[in-house]
């Protein structure tokens, strides 16, 4: 759907240009962003690549199984159908720290892989989990403590205070992490009654 919106608006910017007799203002218009967005990617290539290097070295040094240890009573709360040992709880928690960090891109392989981790729990392979849906509303609303990815954005544009979203993305994100989290465990006990 959204693929059909994005056609209709540059379908209607070229006509509109077009209709003004002054097509090259899409042209200059396409050139320009593609710019941009190359200048942007490889900005942000480095911002990733070293929060994705420490998200290694976190791994590696066994950071993230001490943060698991940490936020076993959490998860066993919130996934009481997966084992604690299972691999889908460890990728569930790669997921959560690489969200944690505002790293949407890193995030996704570990959801992904979670998914399919869940999947491999889940009796009835037609119909999403408990699990699985506890893990898509945490995973799509996830606390942000460092809006990593945001603040490179904010660096690559020349922001003079690429920092100062980091109380209000924390703000915002918990607020939204706690009702998406309250709003399962509603529907789950409505589904149970």
């Amino acid at each position: 759907m959204i693929n059909l919106i994005w056609l209709v608006m540059i379908l209607v910017g070229i006509i509109l240009a077009g209709i003004k007799g002054q097509p090259e203002i899409v042209t200059q218009a396409v050139f320009q962003a593609a710019q941009t967005a190359v200048k942007y990617a490889l900005e942000l290539i480095g911002v990733m690549s070293l929060w994705l290097g420490l998200m290694k070295v976190a791994e590696e040094a066994g950071l993230i199984k001490l943060f698991a240890r940490i936020l076993r009573p959490f998860t066993k709360l919130l996934f009481p159908s997966v084992p604690q040992e299972h691999p889908a709880m460890g990728l569930i928690l790669m997921n959560f720290s690489a969200n944690l960090l505002g790293l949407g891109n890193a995030a996704t392989p570990f959801g992904l892989k979670a998914m399919q981790e869940l999947q491999t729990l889940n009796p009835n392979k037609q119909v999403a989990s408990a699990a699985m849906c506890t893990f898509l509303a945490m995973n799509t609303s996830s606390i942000t403590l460092l809006p990593a990815t945001i603040i490179g954005i904010r660096i690559a544009a020349g922001s003079g205070n690429p920092t100062e979203i980091i109380g209000t993305t924390l703000f915002a994100t918990t607020v939204g992490m706690t009702i998406a989290l309250l709003t399962d465990g509603l529907m789950r006990h409505l589904r149970k009654s």
